[in-house]
């Protein structure tokens, strides 16, 4: 029988778009995954979303959009996220299914049957955002720590949990239980100083999982979105390692075990509790509104760029992320990845490769890498990778290949360009099977070991294409003027250098690898004909596009997106909140080219 390893991630609420924070702990999840996999491994992996909060119901009221019509629309770009960013998850959970219901009614029903729920009334401090009760002392200058705003004093008749009766036991578990030792430290002194019982129930609210024996009430949602991991283990229960952002540390790593205790199930292995993506030294979150849109990273470069730049990023401590790091270490994987299989594979394509002992490969330091990765510290492990990436490169040039057309200096490159392949696969997958393929190999730990099968080795298509930073700053990054107007993300002093014509769209192309994008060739009159890159293809087919008006702005640098380079942007008019965009056009009998004014 293989191991069994088990892997969870925190489930999402939806009451927004994903943001780069939840692509970053799904990548850390599925990093582990595909390494375990790799060491041949059982491997469960199981992500999903929490569609019972409150905050959900409160932002379809917001928006105007029925409850479950809403939910479904906002899980629906979570699937998108999970299946752009290259997962490698075997089940994705919903919590509004019967099957979860079923299972939290039996886990609550155990509880009470142990005698640790009872029924009072509770007064404290609630925040809507986190959907629980704080005390003051939990509040930093008077405000919820997590969303940086006041909480509201709510008294309700309630269900209580016995927690502060797992005190001592949650003590003893906790420091195994908890890594890094810095986030189980934070727990124990909090519990070691005051663990009072918890509220577990919420009176006469409409979404949600009954409470058992009492529709009056609904069980409180985090009671309900814990126990997603047992009800979607498909057998695999106990979890081997959650996953989880530092900000749901107490309730993952205290009620958690202290509910499973008491309904009498196995305790997961492991809480690997990552810290946050900031913007600018501030947490990333959508209750902020400083969130950046990972589906529209991954649509403008690539799975691989956005997968890597993610994990070079420190598991444990906060971390800044903006799209110029990204870009800057998608520009590290094509200097030094990207430029090592393409220069390999041009000179072994030339000059051919002949078996010899691989020493090149001595200077991988292959069981400091599984230490790092066992130990969760991804970034340090593809540093690790990169450090012999490096060693590579300088092997081509110190022994000037192009020149001498070493056959069995190249069989040395292609082998270690192997192992550094089957090492990225957890991280990169795309790229690692691109480059597998041309190479020669299959990607499997003991495929490490084994010499390259000689074969031939053609040159390898470019692994990443390297962007041009100046240039997007240039787009992405317009100088600041005081009382401009604002469009898109070009600042605009006066009216006058808005140049905004009337384009007749004459053809409409998807483009490869782009969901939401379509390539349009436009009739610009006088302009010419020119072509854009639009991100419209969820709001019209072609057909509807074929041969209409639209109004673009023509004056703007050409930008290269997809490798098509787009000469201008088309205006439209709608709300990201309801995902609903209109194009704005002008009356058919305008002429090409007439300037809009």
């Amino acid at each position: 029988m293989k191991k069994k390893f088990y892997i969870t991630t925190a489930i999402d609420y939806v009451n927004a778009r994903p943001h780069i924070g939840h692509a970053f702990e799904k990548v850390l999840a599925d990093a582990l995954a595909r390494w375990h996999r790799l060491k041949g491994e059982r491997v469960f992996f199981l992500t999903g979303v929490d569609e019972n909060a409150q905050k959900n119901v409160e932002a379809a009221l917001k928006a105007g959009i029925p409850i479950k019509e809403f939910v479904n629309r906002n899980t629906g770009f979570f699937i998108e996220l999970c299946e752009k960013l290259n997962l490698s998850h075997d089940d994705f959970i919903r919590t509004t299914a019967k099957e979860h219901a079923i299972v939290v009614q039996s886990i609550v029903k155990k509880i009470i049957d142990n005698g640790d729920i009872y029924k009072g009334e509770y007064k404290g401090l609630y925040c809507t955002g986190c959907e629980t009760y704080y005390t003051e002392k939990d509040l930093k200058d008077g405000k919820c720590p997590e969303h940086n705003r006041a909480p509201e004093e709510r008294t309700e008749e309630a269900y209580f949990f016995k927690l502060s009766k797992y005190k001592k036991q949650l003590l003893k578990l906790i420091p195994k239980y908890v890594v890094p030792e810095s986030k189980s430290n934070e727990v124990t002194a909090r519990i070691s100083e005051e663990l009072n019982d918890i509220c577990i129930s919420r009176k006469g609210a409409k979404w949600g999982i009954d409470f058992p024996n009492d529709k009056e009430f609904k069980i409180w949602v985090w009671i309900d979105a814990l126990i997603n991991y047992v009800s979607g283990a498909n057998g695999n229960w106990p979890a081997d390692v959650h996953v989880i952002g530092k900000g749901i540390n107490w309730f993952h790593s205290v009620i958690w075990p202290a509910i499973l205790i008491s309904a009498g199930y196995k305790l997961p292995g492991k809480l690997l509790v990552h810290g946050y993506l900031n913007l600018g030294g501030q947490k990333m979150s959508k209750s902020l509104g400083n969130v950046i849109d990972p589906i529209e990273l991954i649509d403008k470069y690539s799975s691989d760029s956005v997968r890597c730049s993610l994990l070079r990023c420190s598991v444990f401590e906060d971390s800044d992320y903006s799209e110029e790091i990204l870009i800057k270490r998608n520009n590290e994987l094509a200097d030094k990845l990207g430029n090592l299989v393409s220069r390999v594979s041009t000179l072994a394509e030339k000059y051919g490769v002949e078996k010899t002992e691989n020493k090149l490969i001595k200077k991988l330091k292959l069981s400091e890498i599984e230490s790092k990765i066992e130990n969760y510290e991804l970034d340090k492990a593809l540093n690790l990778i990169f450090e012999f990436i490096d060693s590579c490169n300088e092997y081509v040039q110190k022994n000037e290949l192009w020149k001498s057309g070493d056959k069995k200096k190249l069989f040395e490159l292609g082998d270690s360009i192997k192992a550094i392949a089957i090492l990225l696969f957890p991280f990169i997958p795309s790229s690692s099977e691109k480059i597998a393929k041309q190479f020669g190999f299959k990607i499997g730990w003991k495929e490490i070991k084994k010499p390259l099968k000689i074969g031939k080795i053609k040159k390898a298509d470019i692994l990443f294409n390297k962007i041009d930073l100046k240039q997007e700053e240039k787009v992405n990054k317009p100088e600041k003027i005081e009382g401009v107007m604002t469009i898109g993300t070009i600042n605009f002093q006066e009216w006058e250098k808005l140049d905004l014509r009337v384009a007749q769209i004459k053809k409409v192309e998807d483009i490869e690898g782009a969901d939401k994008l379509y390539k349009l060739t436009i009739d610009v009159g006088e302009l010419g004909m020119r072509v854009i890159v639009a991100g419209i293809k969820k709001y019209y087919e072609k057909e509807q596009l074929k041969n209409k008006k639209i109004i673009v702005v023509s004056n703007l640098e050409p930008r290269t997106l997809k490798g098509i380079e787009s000469k201008g942007m088309l205006l439209a008019a709608g709300s990201q909140e309801k995902d609903k965009y209109v194009l704005l056009t002008p009356d058919s009998d305008i002429e090409n080219g007439a300037k809009i004014s």
